[in-house]
């Protein structure tokens, strides 16, 4: 006889009739007149939840499909032995597989369970959301009369990708992951009677991941709404170069923009910036906003996340500050 978790049921359906609220108020405005900073924050949330939620629910059916469908034997078999070609590999794998950052997450903590390297998946999770053919064509249109700085997109996030690849490789020996494929495949199964239903039991295993990392995401997106909502009548910095950094690096952290959309933002600032500070937004958001720091945090342990977090935000500005004097 099936049995469902109260917790579990509360805990979807609570943020899920908060974002019907929402979604009802930013059309109807239940008829009332209502604060224009109230407005623009239920306008942010909804823009950024209802761009990332596509991708987080294509993460969580490939994650499940390769639980059900991909035994460890082959992930295993499928990984080349020389590291160095992995790395290599991984960086390039989002042209295959263009999946973006906000579905990363729950495909990369399945890989890892399968089996794939630390270093290679993460290498993964941070190229594929930006080399792929449909963030360089959506970056070309953008900036379609300065090639460089599509090119120059696509060339520091393969280099920051293969250095941070280099550096987990020798630096992380043990899984980062906070469950383990043995912690899965022990928890309370919510697959019984499923067992032999391929098609429900993918389809269980695509609702648990929602449900692990959807209040993480609507947790990110209520914050990014928030500080955004704070930050809109901010004017821009002035012209030190080291503040030109900080403050486009910070900007694609609290944004938390797709990297599908991020460049038509980035090329609003091309009068106003030299191409160091706007690479650095155009590789520092799909690599590590806020929203996606949330998320990592709900699939990987504390101190890999700010670990991790430490090196692409060092590695992003110094690529970026090399391009920029060269």
């Amino acid at each position: 006889m099936r049995t469902y978790n109260l917790s579990k049921i509360i805990t979807v359906l609570t943020p899920t009739a908060l974002l019907l609220c929402l979604l009802i108020y930013s059309k109807t405005g239940f008829r009332q007149p209502r604060p224009i900073f109230l407005s623009t924050f239920i306008q942010i949330f909804v823009d950024i939840f209802m761009e990332s939620l596509p991708f987080v629910i294509a993460g969580a059916l490939l994650s499940s499909l390769l639980h059900v469908f991909i035994p460890e034997e082959m992930i295993r078999r499928w990984i080349p032995k020389n590291p160095i070609f992995a790395i290599v590999v991984a960086c390039v794998i989002g042209m295959v597989i263009p999946i973006f950052e906000c579905g990363m997450i729950p495909l990369v903590r399945r890989l890892i369970q399968k089996g794939m390297p630390v270093y290679m998946a993460m290498i993964f999770i941070l190229s594929g959301p930006i080399i792929n053919p449909i963030v360089y064509s959506s970056t070309y249109a953008a900036f379609r009369i300065y090639p460089h700085i599509v090119f120059g997109r696509m060339g520091v996030a393969f280099g920051v990708s293969l250095i941070i690849g280099l550096i987990l490789y020798v630096t992380v020996q043990q899984s980062p992951l906070k469950r383990s494929l043995q912690d899965v495949q022990d928890m309370p199964s919510t697959l019984h009677g499923y067992s032999e239903n391929s098609f429900a039991t993918v389809s269980i295993h695509t609702l648990n991941e929602l449900f692990h990392m959807s209040k993480y995401l609507i947790l990110g997106c209520l914050l990014t709404a928030g500080i955004q909502t704070c930050l809109i009548n901010l004017n821009t910095i002035g012209s030190h170069p080291l503040g030109s950094y900080i403050f486009m690096m910070g900007f694609a952290f609290v944004l938390s923009l797709c990297s599908t959309s991020d460049a038509f933002i980035a090329s609003t600032f091309v009068h106003s910036f030299s191409t160091g500070p706007l690479l650095a937004f155009l590789v520092m958001g799909p690599m590590l906003d806020f929203k996606n720091f949330l998320m990592l945090l709900s699939a990987f342990k504390l101190k890999f996340v700010l670990y991790l977090s430490f090196l692409i935000v060092t590695l992003v500005f110094l690529f970026s500050f090399f391009v920029d004097i060269t």
